[in-house]
């Protein structure tokens, strides 16, 4: 099992004629990835990557000639919102947009129509899901994972590689891991990661990686004191951080009260998770909530 991807997943890249739809969309191919066709506005008709896909003008002919189910989006930021609300309007269930720096605004639109057409959407900026040796959707390095079964969220793109590798380190593989992106308004948040970990029976284990400012690694944390069975590990980037000062993601500010690391560090602690003061600590101290679950 897995959550939002798998092995039979049909996935549209949309923008897939750019250099990062080439780039990234080789590397996806290679890894397994049922790539079943691309979009490019204006460039219908043809094949790309080496003609192991075809292209197709709109998300709607890539649905009803390939029966495409996931999209993943490599288009430019003053695009990104429109491609989100035509593969959902389309009819895709699970979208993933790695593009950076889209509009606040935009997405404020594209949140409104992925919730009426019940649209998964994972990011903006964020580095995509992949579910072990069997979909990789964006930009993760699937090298670096090991199938098993822990499962992996993250706001950084960065620090989800470095909690796969500490994981691995110490002998754990992945179910499947998620970007889920560090946006003030994003499709899929922690708590909605940790329902479907929780749900899914081969997931036995969680890892949580979030940053200081705004109140998701909270939410999610609360919820997982009386929802989640599972052996869960915590980690807050971002310790020493001045109140005020933006760190990296555009949701990453600190005003003050419970948003600060030491505050999120207290009540993932609070809330039954193990907390990591290090990333280094967190393929240990995961293994060692697994030896004593």
């Amino acid at each position: 099992m897995s959550i939002l991807v798998k092995k039979e997943s049909k996935v549209v890249i949309q923008g897939i004629t750019g250099s990062e739809g080439q780039f990234h969309g080789g590397q996806m191919l290679d890894y397994g990835t049922n790539v079943v066709a691309g979009v490019t506005p204006g460039k219908g008709g043809q094949s790309t990557l080496n003609d192991r896909v075809p292209v197709f003008n709109t998300v709607e002919e890539a649905v009803q000639e390939k029966g495409a189910n996931t999209s993943i989006i490599f288009v430019p930021p003053a695009f990104a919102a429109e491609a989100v609300i035509e593969a959902s309007c389309a009819g895709i269930k699970v979208v993933v947009c790695i593009t950076e720096g889209v509009p606040v605004h935009d997405m404020v639109k594209v949140k409104k129509v992925v919730d009426q057409n019940e649209t998964r959407l994972v990011g903006p900026n964020c580095p995509g899901i992949i579910t072990v040796d069997e979909c990789k959707l964006g930009i993760m390095p699937g090298f670096i994972t090991k199938k098993g079964s822990i499962g992996v969220i993250s706001k950084s793109g960065t620090l989800t590689y470095e909690a796969i590798d500490q994981l691995v380190n110490v002998g754990l593989g992945q179910t499947t891991a998620i970007g889920i992106g560090g946006d003030p308004i994003i499709g899929t948040t922690m708590k909605d990661c940790l329902e479907m970990f929780e749900a899914d029976p081969e997931t036995e284990g969680i890892v949580m990686i979030g940053e200081i400012g705004g109140q998701m690694e909270i939410e999610a944390a609360r919820w997982a004191k009386d929802n989640v069975s599972k052996p869960m590990v915590g980690f807050i980037a971002g310790q020493t951080a001045p109140p005020g000062r933006r760190m990296g993601h555009a949701g990453a500010i600190v005003s003050g009260g419970d948003d600060t690391a030491e505050a999120k560090m207290r009540i993932l602690k609070e809330s039954g998770i193990g907390v990591a003061e290090s990333v280094a600590d967190i393929g240990d101290l995961m293994k060692t909530a697994m030896e004593n679950k």
